[in-house]
């Protein structure tokens, strides 16, 4: 992290006086604009070329008193090039979370919404307890829907539930061992992604850290712009981990019977059930919009996606009362 002892400087500067919070920063916004920004303090420069996945360090930060935060390009020569401003005011003796997300620019992303500092106010620097890892997890996915998480590998089920963009979910005391993460939309049937989550084989016990979505589900309309993934926040701060992918099989009852073709498609997508059972689908964006619905289907359907938008879409099927999910996309 560069200057980062100029943080340091600038925040104890600012801190005579004055009563004293503990603050971690972390840039998680994905829009190209925003890649690497400076960070003011006031008139102050506190952090030079902060780069996209990249935290601080826990620092002392002055309570009790309005800091303005300023965000800057690169290279700026003053608190007066900042692109966004944010006055916060933190209580004394609190440890906080801050994350950078959201769209800066003007064109380019869809959505975006505004580039922002989401704060989560009950930040803890370890594990309450030496043989947990504490997770707190947050939402920073812009073009991500509602979503669900639920830990497959050690059988924990759904250890988030209906977490929207920008949202944190108070922090999850696991004991440290390695987990499968599918993030599914709120409904908890649809399958967006899926993680390996290896707390015991990076040694993170006794160690409290933040779990961020980060990136964007359809790079296509966002400025071709980084993947969609869940990276790692540790306290010492530095670069974000990123979690490995794994294998995502929501509710999957027997997927393989299911075949899915051409892939990608720009017309008519056919889907057919190797049994030749009686089958419903559902075409989902990656917002979780249901686009069109089929029911009753025998053996095959042939669905004309030739409206929709170029991107990535998920194709739910349900027979009987068992579902699963398969992913196309459309050009």
């Amino acid at each position: 992290m560069k200057n980062l002892i100029l943080l340091l400087v600038t925040i104890f500067t600012l801190q005579l006086g004055y009563s004293q919070a503990r603050v971690q920063v972390i840039h998680n916004s994905a829009d190209a604009a925003a890649e690497v920004v400076d960070v003011y303090l006031n008139d102050d420069l506190a952090l030079d070329d902060f780069t996209f996945r990249t935290a601080t360090e826990f620092i002392d930060f002055p309570a009790d008193v309005e800091v303005v935060i300023g965000i800057a390009p690169p290279n700026s020569t003053g608190s007066g090039d900042a692109i966004a401003t944010f006055p916060v005011t933190l209580a004394d003796g609190e440890t906080y979370v801050v994350v950078a997300d959201g769209i800066v620019s003007p064109t380019g992303y869809d959505p975006a919404p505004s580039f922002g500092l989401e704060v989560y106010a009950m930040g803890r620097e370890a594990a309450t307890v030496g043989t947990n890892t504490d997770v707190l997890v947050h939402h920073g996915s812009t073009d991500a829907p509602t979503v669900d998480v639920v830990e497959t590998g050690a059988g924990a089920g759904t250890i988030v539930d209906d977490l929207a963009y920008t949202d944190f979910q108070g922090y999850l005391e696991l004991p440290t061992a390695d987990y499968v993460l599918e993030i599914r939309d709120e409904t908890g049937t649809v399958g967006v992604a899926a993680f390996g989550a290896p707390l015991g084989t990076l040694n993170l016990e006794g160690v409290a850290l933040v779990v961020v979505a980060s990136g964007f589900l359809n790079p296509a309309n966002n400025s071709d712009g980084p993947a969609f993934g869940l990276w790692v926040a540790l306290p010492s701060g530095g670069d974000l981990i990123e979690l490995p992918a794994a294998a995502l099989g929501v509710n999957d009852f027997n997927a393989n019977q299911f075949a899915l073709y051409p892939n990608p498609v720009s017309e008519i997508l056919t889907l057919q059930n190797a049994n030749a059972g009686m089958f419903n689908v559902a075409v989902i964006d990656m917002q979780g919009r249901v686009i069109m619905t089929q029911e009753n289907i025998n053996a095959e359907a042939n669905i004309n996606v030739s409206t929709l938008a170029n991107g990535i879409y998920n194709v739910r099927i349900t027979e009987g009362n068992q579902s699963t999910t398969k992913r196309f996309i459309k050009q």
